[in-house]
């Protein structure tokens, strides 16, 4: 199969992604970019698979065919969006790179591999390249202890800052990138369009029954008894489409999640100048795989990347009571501007050119060696 053919059978590249798919994209850097030591501008390779095989060789390329004819267009999961949203922002700023082009990375071991994910791509040839690593790969450190010393890996990226803490005792070379947010595609609409005052965004993924008890039906009463209409969504039922027109409708989003390496929903939300309520409780990092038996970590948040344009926090049950009023007020005034700080932080073209600059990076550290 050809790169480019892999590329599209593993992760349905996006118009923007298909341009780069295992070619050089021919578009000039902004001028302000560096170069590497011999003076060329740096092509990217990139390397991400979402399946490996399960059935025989191969199958990873048949599989999601042959679901897409059987079921429709595909949920994209959170570590592909992080690939194609990589791959749109180096679209945009004209910034070349190869799709799993193994037969090149092969002959050119003294290039940067870049191995977005996931983990079994690490076994797909015996790497000799220098490689940055992440963020779609591991959970934690422990879950491949022997990771630096088994694969070359010089530098490695992670969602957020606090993931960054809780992976550097087994990892030190690691800092935080964010991928960036289509706020093309994730664009306000007219106040006009709005009919429901709240999205409730269901991302509770650990101990259901108890939270839909604890925290989520008095939610719903608290929204009931303040008059205040609502609908619901949960997080992996849904299709991207279906969750861009439930922004279209919604004037405000509740957010509730235990904790998030980066939480691309919400910034779909913030993108679309949809203010947040967000449930930020803090705390241990608690994984069940993980936690306690395994890993103790505090210092989470379920709102990694926000300021005061967003919206507001609350920690618990009684924390929404008491902010709810304020934070509705405040939305309805228009004192939040959500999609500002998206526009000032997380846009395709920002995440892409921090990419860029972490890996060319790397290579300047290598070369000073």
């Amino acid at each position: 199969m050809e790169v480019a053919e892999r590329a599209r059978a593993d992760v349905y590249l996006s118009d923007a992604g298909r341009k780069g798919a295992g070619r050089s994209v021919s578009a000039a850097l902004p001028p302000k970019q560096p170069e590497n030591a011999r003076g060329e501008r740096m092509v990217l390779n990139l390397f991400f698979e979402e399946r490996d095989d399960r059935w025989f060789q191969g199958d990873r390329h048949l599989r999601p065919l042959l679901r897409r004819l059987l079921l429709g267009k595909p949920w994209i999961s959170g570590q592909q969006r992080v690939f194609l949203n990589l791959c749109a922002g180096l679209d945009r700023l004209g910034i070349r790179y190869r799709v799993n082009d193994y037969r090149y990375i092969r002959k050119h071991p003294e290039e940067l591999a870049c191995i977005i994910g996931r983990p079994f791509v690490l076994d797909r040839i015996e790497w000799k390249n220098p490689i940055l690593l992440g963020v779609a790969m591991y959970n934690h450190p422990i879950d491949d202890p022997d990771l630096l010393t088994r694969v070359p890996i010089k530098h490695i990226v992670v969602p957020c800052d606090w993931y960054v803490e809780m992976c550097r005792p087994g990892w030190p070379s690691v800092e935080a990138w964010p991928v960036g947010i289509d706020t093309d595609a994730w664009s306000p609409k007219p106040a006009a369009r709005k009919s429901v005052d709240v999205l409730l965004y269901d991302k509770v993924r650990w101990d259901h029954d108890r939270y839909e008890q604890e925290l989520i039906e008095p939610i719903r009463a608290h929204l009931r008894a303040s008059g205040r209409s609502f609908e619901e969504i949960r997080y992996g039922s849904y299709k991207e489409d279906d969750y861009q027109a439930a922004l279209a409708r919604c004037r405000t989003m509740i957010f509730l999640c235990e904790h998030e390496s980066q939480g691309i929903a919400c910034q779909q939300a913030l993108a679309s100048n949809v203010s947040v309520f967000a449930w930020d409780r803090g705390g241990a990092w608690q994984d069940p795989n993980y936690f306690p038996h395994k890993v103790r970590f505090e210092g989470v948040s379920s709102v990694p990347y926000w300021d005061e344009r967003c919206g507001m926090k609350f920690a618990n049950t009684e924390g929404f009571g008491a902010r709810w009023a304020e934070f509705w007020a405040h939305s309805q005034a228009g004192n939040f501007k959500p999609r500002d700080y998206m526009l000032d932080n997380l846009t395709l073209e920002k995440g892409a050119l921090h990419y860029y600059e972490i890996a060319q990076a790397v290579m300047q550290r290598l070369s000073a060696r």
